[in-house]
C-alpha cells in the first residue's frame, strides 16, 4: 500500500488528473477501475475521480509494489547545480538574474537550462522533494534568449507558477530592457508591426503590414543617452514575441550591438574588436508588478532590478554612457 498527502502544489486539481501524473504509465481505464474497486481511495472513501483535491487530503493506493513501480516509472526530472543569482525568493516564486550563455528552458541540445538549475537549487534547499516532483515541476514563466541576460521569474509552488503565468499572459507585469543600438535616437517612441517566425531557421522577419501567419507586435523605447554613433535605450515590451526587440529595432534601422542574427556587420565589428563582444547587448533589467491580491499580494506594485553584467557596464563606461545609465536606473 502506498499513501500520499496532498500539499498546496497538488491542491485544486481533479483527483483523476493527479492520478494521471502519479501513475503516468497507466491507461486511464486502469485507475478508474481501481477507483471503482476501492483499490484507490480518497480520505479512506470510494471516489469517482472528479473530486477537487484539497490540502491535507489522504490518498491510498492498495497496489502491489511491482504494479506501482510499473505504472509510476517516469524519466527522472532533469536537474543541475550552479550558483544562481537570486534577486528575490519567497515560498511561491523566485526572481533570478540569468547570465549570458544560459538557456531559459530545455531545448534539443540537452544543454542544462535555468529550469534544471532551478530544480537542483530547490532540491538542495529543501523547498521541493523527489517525491513531490512526481506531480509538480517548478518552472520559469518568461523566457529570455540564451545570450540575453536579466530577470527571469519562476514559480516554486503551483499557486506561484499559475499566478505568475497569468500576469505574463495578461501583460499586466512590465518588462524593461536595456540595450545599445546603432545610430542616434533622441525621442521616446512606440513602434508597431507584424512578426513572422521561421521555425526552421529560428529567425523572424518584421513587416509594417499584415502578412500571412504574422503576429502583431508593439515595442516602446526611451533613449537614455547617445554618442556620435550609438544610443543607450530602455525598451518596454508591450507584446512579447520571439526575438522581438532585436528584430523590431533592426527593422527600424537601429540594430543592437553584438547581434549576429539581426545586427549590422560593421557595428558589430567595432564592439567585437574593442570589447570582444560576441553576443547581443541586451539585458532584461527591470520587472514591475501590478497591484495584486491573493498569493502574490506582498509583491503588489513592487519593482525589481537586475544589475548589468560586468561587460555591459564596461562598455557603458568606455563609451561615456555610464552616467546616462545611472541617472535613469530607476
Amino acid at each position: 500500500m502506498k499513501e500520499f498527502q496532498i500539499t498546496d502544489n497538488e491542491a485544486g486539481q481533479r483527483f483523476d488528473k493527479y492520478l494521471a501524473k502519479l501513475l503516468g504509465n497507466a491507461p486511464k481505464s486502469f485507475f478508474y477501475k481501481m477507483l471503482r474497486k476501492k483499490n484507490i481511495t480518497l480520505n479512506g472513501k470510494k471516489a469517482s475521480g472528479n473530486e477537487k483535491l484539497k490540502n491535507g487530503d489522504q490518498i491510498k493506493l492498495f497496489l502491489s509494489d511491482d504494479t506501482f513501480a510499473k505504472f509510476s516509472q517516469q524519466e527522472q526530472t532533469a536537474r543541475a547545480v550552479t550558483d544562481l543569482d537570486i534577486l528575490y525568493e519567497d515560498s511561491d516564486i523566485l526572481l533570478i538574474s540569468k547570465p549570458v550563455g544560459m538557456l531559459s528552458q530545455p531545448d534539443d541540445t540537452k544543454e542544462p537550462s535555468l529550469v534544471e538549475y532551478l530544480i537542483g537549487y530547490l532540491l538542495n534547499n529543501g523547498s521541493i522533494t523527489e517525491e513531490g516532483l512526481r506531480t509538480f515541476h517548478p518552472s520559469v514563466c518568461n523566457r529570455l534568449d540564451k545570450n540575453t541576460s536579466g530577470i527571469v521569474a519562476a514559480g516554486k509552488s503551483l499557486a506561484g507558477l499559475q499566478e505568475l503565468s497569468s500576469l505574463f499572459h495578461d501583460r499586466t507585469i512590465h518588462k524593461d530592457y536595456l540595450c545599445i543600438v546603432k545610430g542616434i535616437l533622441t525621442d521616446n517612441k512606440q513602434i508597431r508591426g507584424y512578426l513572422y517566425k521561421d521555425t526552421k531557421l529560428n529567425k523572424v522577419t518584421i513587416s509594417k503590414i499584415k502578412i500571412k501567419d504574422a503576429q502583431p507586435i508593439e515595442t516602446r523605447y526611451e533613449p537614455l543617452g547617445h554618442t556620435s554613433h550609438m544610443t543607450l535605450l530602455r525598451v518596454r515590451l508591450i507584446t512579447g514575441r520571439t526575438h522581438q526587440i532585436r528584430a523590431h529595432l533592426a527593422s527600424e534601422g537601429h540594430p543592437l550591438a553584438g547581434d549576429m542574427k539581426y545586427g549590422q556587420k560593421e557595428f558589430n565589428r567595432y564592439f567585437h574588436e574593442k570589447y570582444h563582444l560576441n553576443h547581443q547587448l541586451l539585458h532584461a533589467y527591470r520587472l514591475t508588478f501590478p497591484e495584486l491580491t491573493g498569493k502574490l499580494a506582498t509583491l503588489s506594485g513592487k519593482c525589481f532590478l537586475a544589475p548589468l553584467p560586468k561587460q555591459f557596464l564596461t562598455i557603458l563606461k568606455e563609451e561615456h554612457l555610464e552616467e546616462s545609465y545611472y541617472e535613469n536606473l530607476e
